[in-house]
């Protein structure tokens, strides 16, 4: 079963974003907002996506705040993560904000919430997820 990662702070997203990812998708879906869980993760090959929430307010590396952008380039920084498909998820959703965040964080997708279309949703998913070896 394909495990996708949500790096998320608003725990009432993370339980939508579950029950989308399990019950539409057959997905296994974990959650985590701390950042050294994420690279442990992404490192050991334990996520096959990483749906990034832009904006965490808990979110911490080496002492400092980060966010989701921060998180994304230090994935797509590090060879053996680099190829780790991550969505940006935002409800940052104005003109250009789209194109702005996937130049500066490096992510491969992104996706605005809140999430409406269920089924778009998880096709948008499951067409980044690395084919089976």
């Amino acid at each position: 079963m394909r495990t996708v990662l949500v790096v998320e702070d608003n725990l009432v997203n993370w339980k939508v974003f579950e029950r989308i990812l399990t019950r539409r998708g057959g997905l296994l879906a974990k959650h985590t907002e701390d950042v050294e869980t994420v690279m442990q993760m992404a490192t050991n090959k334990q996520a096959d996506l990483i749906l990034m929430d832009v904006s965490l307010t808990n979110s911490y590396y080496d002492g400092k705040a980060v966010d989701g952008i921060e998180i994304t380039q230090m994935l797509k920084a590090n060879p053996e993560t680099a190829q780790l498909p991550v969505i940006l998820v935002t409800a940052n959703a104005n003109t250009g904000d789209r194109e702005n965040f996937l130049a500066r964080s490096g992510a491969d997708d992104y996706i605005p919430k809140p999430i409406v279309d269920h089924k778009a949703f998880v096709e948008q998913i499951k067409s980044r997820l690395p084919l089976d070896d």
